[in-house]
């Protein structure tokens, strides 16, 4: 996450959140899937999130089709 994807984020400056930190990374996930496009979901670690999708604020219909996806591949 860098200041080209300012489209998903216009209001927060990129460049100075400490990708590290769990919270960043949970909000980034929060923040892609909501309002990323194919490409910038393509570019997620989906085990990430697989493994964090029970604890994402997402709105239901976006969180309901990723527990469909997950579901269907196992």
């Amino acid at each position: 996450m860098d200041n080209k994807d300012k489209h998903i984020v216009w209001y927060a400056d990129l460049d100075k959140l400490d990708k590290k930190d769990p919270f960043v990374k949970k909000w980034w996930l929060e923040q892609v899937l909501s309002r990323g496009t194919m490409k910038d979901i393509g570019k997620l670690d989906f085990k990430n999130i697989h493994d964090l999708l029970p604890s994402l604020n997402l709105p239901k219909n976006v969180k309901s089709l990723w527990e469909d996806y997950f579901s269907k591949k196992k």
